[in-house]
């Protein structure tokens, strides 16, 4: 090729810079919540263990035909999940819970695992749906389930594990209730009115319906079991279609408490739920969880699919004020059920399940309303760079604390000092660390209290004032250094 041609050549074009934007329904975690995260998971992880149950971690992404369509969004394409093809042209999805992954998993191992198996599991989970305010397509939950024990004690027990954990978690007495019913009483009601419960999409029109109670009161529950609802924005959800007698028969259902009102319904399934809501409150009532704690109520139904019978949710009972200074009444923060068809799915046998998930990300949110707002969580020390010349000796400065347990760092950038001291401000350090060439000729070093600082800072009225004060600075040795750090950091721990 000549040099001409090669000249001629138009330059490649310069591909437009990608703008930094977040992915809808998408967020970002930064350090002090995620603290707080790692804080209650660690919390929820010891009341789990104590019930007996063990870890297991499944991947985020699995078959699409592995997790089934059970998701309340059943207007949506792949059930609300996200999906792609691998390079063998197999369908693949992000989880959109922890539970359809386990039962993958059990039924994989099922020879190996004993029976029952108790795990317990947290991470995130992914939902194609469409993002609201509070509601992400990603988030956390930690779920406890047990897998092979047929009996309603197994169901009972994860009642209480939730109020365990919601007191673990600094929710009090009264602040919170487990509410429990059962999917076999709707499927009772519902045979008893003529429906056909064999008509899956129609019998999950229902129960999404009811699982709106909360949400949409009486009417609006009443208008999606008959032709529909149009919401506040025009928009027409279609209704299950029942007759307006069919509609009155759960509509009077969901009024009374179901215990106290059977309405001398004899159908073998709903005699069944309430046979098992009353073996609940028993086994529950005799281990010292009463109904301020434990309640059976009708109206909880969950919206996914796969519940076959007792169904519980962990609702937050106080209200807070948001930002706005309006009431916020958080609701459901965690709930689960029993779900004896969903191994069966892979084997073919029945396997016998319950399980309760908490989600996380909701409860946090929840948990730092209630009392006053914690303070930022405390950063590292941070050792200033006075003289890049003698960099060697501030790194050791720094490891010397990291080898004592302190959380330390040493500044790397290129700013003066001012800066450093600002960039130690940002980090909320507690203190920072100082040794110019006066320090180092006395074989001693600065520490500067930043936390105290502050607060002279915010008393002293004039430059005169603070040059006199000096506040919340002191000189030690170099021998002394770390007892001095330590006494520090654990004053402003509290």
């Amino acid at each position: 090729m000549s040099k001409d041609s090669t000249s001629a050549r138009p330059a490649p074009q310069a591909s437009a810079a990608p703008a930094p934007r977040l992915a809808k329904g998408f967020r970002d975690i930064e350090a002090a919540e995620l603290r707080g995260l790692n804080e209650m998971i660690a919390k929820i992880r010891e009341v789990y263990e104590r019930y007996g149950f063990q870890a297991l971690e499944t991947p985020a992404i699995e078959y699409t035909d592995a997790l089934g369509k059970f998701l309340p969004d059943q207007d949506r394409p792949n059930a609300g999940v996200f999906s792609f093809q691998d390079e063998d042209e197999q369908w693949m999805s992000l989880r959109y819970d922890l539970t359809a992954p386990l039962a993958r998993y059990v039924a994989q191992n099922f020879q190996v695992l004993p029976k029952p198996f108790r795990r317990y599991a947290f991470g995130n989970v992914y939902r194609n749906e469409k993002p609201g305010p509070g509601r992400f397509r990603q988030f956390m939950q930690f779920d406890a389930d047990t897998v092979g024990a047929e009996s309603v004690a197994a169901d009972a027990e994860m009642c209480m594990l939730a109020a365990d954990t919601l007191e673990a978690l600094g929710v009090k007495r009264g602040d919170y209730v487990i509410k429990v019913s059962n999917r076999k009483l709707l499927d009772g009601l519902l045979e008893g009115i003529g429906l056909d419960v064999t008509d899956s999409a129609r019998r999950l029109t229902v129960l999404r319906a009811v699982d709106k109670l909360d949400r949409l009161g009486l009417q609006g529950v009443s208008d999606l079991l008959g032709k529909g609802r149009k919401d506040e924005s025009g928009d027409f959800t279609k209704g299950a279609d029942l007759t307006p007698a069919q509609t009155m028969a759960v509509v009077n259902f969901l009024e009374k408490p179901v215990l106290e009102n059977r309405n001398g319904n004899e159908n073998a399934n709903f005699v069944a739920g309430v046979e098992d809501l009353l073996a609940i409150q028993t086994l529950c009532q005799s281990a010292g969880y009463g109904a301020d704690r434990i309640r059976v109520d009708q109206t909880v139904v969950r919206g996914l699919e796969y519940y076959t019978g007792p169904v519980f949710e962990a609702e937050l009972t106080f209200e807070v004020k948001g930002d706005d200074g309006k009431p916020v009444r958080f609701g459901s923060v965690g709930g689960g059920g029993r779900y004896d068809d969903l191994v069966a799915r892979f084997t073919g046998d029945k396997v016998p399940a319950t399980g309760f998930s908490i989600g996380v990300s909701r409860l946090q949110a929840a948990l730092s309303l209630i009392g006053a707002k914690k303070t930022e969580a405390l950063g590292p020390v941070v050792v200033l760079v006075m003289d890049k010349g003698e960099i060697a000796r501030y790194q050791k400065i720094t490891q010397d604390l990291r080898n004592a347990g302190i959380r330390a760092e040493m500044y790397l950038g290129s700013s003066g000092m001012k800066a450093q001291m600002k960039y130690a401000d940002k980090r909320n350090a507690p203190c920072a660390i100082i040794q110019g060439s006066d320090e180092r000729a006395k074989g001693e070093v600065t520490i500067k209290d930043l936390i105290e600082g502050a607060k002279a800072a915010a008393a002293i009225k004039d430059n005169k004032e603070w040059k006199a004060a000096r506040p919340a600075q002191f000189s030690v040795s170099e021998a002394n250094l770390i007892d001095e750090v330590k006494k520090l950091v654990a004053l402003h721990q509290g």
